[in-house]
């Protein structure tokens, strides 16, 4: 999937929203339904850019990289931008305590778009972390704490 395909044109708005679906239906939601792990083993996780090259070891956990395309800390002075901004991600949206419920539909949504991010955008670039497989439901709940928790230097 491409903003366009070969001709020029957007994708037809329908098939985006059928692309979207299916890949919502796809999203494997955490285990007793804790979204939010450790902030501090997901600033790890988004620094880390091993894994899945023919270098690797076959066992051995991946990263997120998510520098490479996101700003998601102010002292990080090397990021990408094909992503947006993650920096201030929990804080803009309001959280104060991820786990409340006020907090639970943007929790969620960062839970299903780090796990398939084509279920929220049908040509995202972002990796399907989850669904791929490439990363594992802990280091998912990692990652949303990174970005919900107030106490995470995204929303410092």
């Amino acid at each position: 999937c491409s903003a366009a395909d070969v001709a020029g044109k957007p994708i037809d708005a329908k098939l985006s929203a059928k692309i979207e679906a299916d890949n919502l239906k796809t999203v494997q939601w955490p285990a007793g339904g804790k979204f939010v792990g450790d902030w501090k083993e997901g600033e790890k996780l988004a620094q880390n850019g091993r894994g899945m090259t023919w270098t690797d070891k076959i066992g051995d956990a991946n990263g997120g990289n998510c520098y490479n395309c996101h700003q998601i800390s102010k002292q990080e002075i090397s990021f990408g931008t094909l992503g947006p901004s993650l920096y201030n991600y929990g804080k803009i949206r309001g959280i104060t305590d991820p786990n409340s419920p006020e907090a639970k539909a943007i929790v969620e949504y960062t839970w299903g778009k780090i796990w398939n991010a084509k279920a929220y955008n049908a040509c995202s670039g972002m990796p399907r972390f989850g669904h791929e497989k490439i990363l594992t439901e802990k280091q998912v709940q990692d990652l949303v704490a990174l970005l919900v928790d107030p106490n995470s230097p995204v929303n410092k």
